[in-house]
């Protein structure tokens, strides 16, 4: 649980009951994301504006095993192993009914906005026409991943990319090096731009030899670019860089504004699109997870218990088994200390 700025710390809380229409959760595995390391920090644009306050409890990539349905719910989810959607729309509005749920003006986002608490918990009420089944062959660390896989496919899937397009990635992220995963799957040709050159390191790791810095990036034509930063500079280069007539994707956001010339939009006849949220690209990245296809199981560094959370969020990891930018937090038995631990 997250009280106040800086302050965080594991806590008992009542019990969790699935009420109609959910069912209830043993959560397994929960990733940590950049998200949550704003509200801990309490640079979180939506308790500035109002969608989220404290105490609030995190986690919105997640995987765990039905324990419980409730009334209205087919018992044969019990047993079932599951993730589920980040965006919980209201379901009666034009946009739900239009399949644009993740857009609902009234959403509830799963340890995000308005006030339902996440997954960094043992076990989690959750409505059950958000559920999605996760198959044999997508472990428990995969699962965890699905979340935010589903956003790097819609980002694929926006920039249209066909066999052979050359795609730029901006941003060696877990988003981005997910997009990279994806859209070579798609068969681009797929180069990315970082920083770090620890970054740079991991992303060949990945099999990626075309990863660039800004001093060393080739003058060759994109025929897309994914910014999947939080740069506040990186959507003008996109759009600089990328071919007239072809196509930009924003799933990155920056903590700050980040502008574009909408002449260069325009006099370059490109178009640009907007990611927010994984919720049509779910299924997609589960099946891409159980077929091989897409492996994001590198992208996990540290595995970490929930009491070590606060530790984590404050940014003082433990040394991590690998080099991937993912934090998961392995969740399991009693919640082992009653009082809150504060981290200041």
């Amino acid at each position: 649980m997250v009280r106040a700025p800086r302050v965080a710390g594991v806590e008992d809380v009542p019990d969790a009951i699935a009420g109609p229409g959910e069912v209830l959760i043993d959560v397994k595995r929960a990733g940590v994301c950049g998200t949550d390391i704003e509200f801990y920090t309490g640079e979180m644009q939506y308790l500035h504006e109002g969608h989220a306050h404290f105490p609030i409890r995190l986690g919105h990539e997640w995987m765990g095993v039905v324990s419980a349905v409730g009334d209205g719910v087919d018992p044969s989810w019990v047993g079932t192993r599951v993730t589920g959607d980040t965006m919980i729309g209201c379901g009666t509005c034009a946009r739900c009914l239009d399949g644009r749920h993740h857009v609902c003006e009234n959403r509830t986002e799963l340890g995000i906005r308005g006030g339902r608490p996440g997954a960094l918990a043992e076990r989690l009420a959750y409505p059950a026409s958000y559920l999605h089944a996760l198959p044999d062959s997508v472990d428990d660390a995969s699962g965890a991943l699905v979340e935010p896989a589903g956003n790097a496919l819609r980002s694929v899937w926006a920039a249209q990319l066909r066999p052979g397009d050359r795609a730029l990635v901006l941003g060696l992220g877990s988003i981005g090096l997910l997009v990279a995963m994806f859209a070579r799957a798609a068969g681009a040709e797929v180069h990315l731009l970082g920083r770090s050159e620890r970054s740079l390191v991991f992303a060949r790791t990945l099999g990626f030899e075309n990863v660039w810095t800004e001093d060393s990036l080739p003058g060759l034509p994109w025929d897309a670019v994914i910014d999947a930063s939080n740069a506040p500079t990186l959507p003008a280069k996109a759009l600089e860089l990328v071919e007239p007539g072809k196509r930009v994707v924003y799933v990155g956001l920056a903590g700050s504004p980040s502008l574009i010339d909408t002449r260069d939009l325009a006099l370059k006849d490109v178009t640009a699109v907007g990611i927010l949220g994984g919720s049509q690209g779910l299924d997609g990245a589960i099946a891409a997870f159980a077929d091989g296809s897409v492996d994001p199981r590198p992208l996990v560094s540290h595995v970490v218990s929930l009491e070590e959370l606060a530790v984590v969020l404050a940014g003082d990891s433990p040394t991590p088994a690998g080099s991937g930018p993912k934090t998961h937090i392995a969740i399991s038995g009693a919640l082992g200390r009653p009082a809150e631990r504060n981290i200041r």
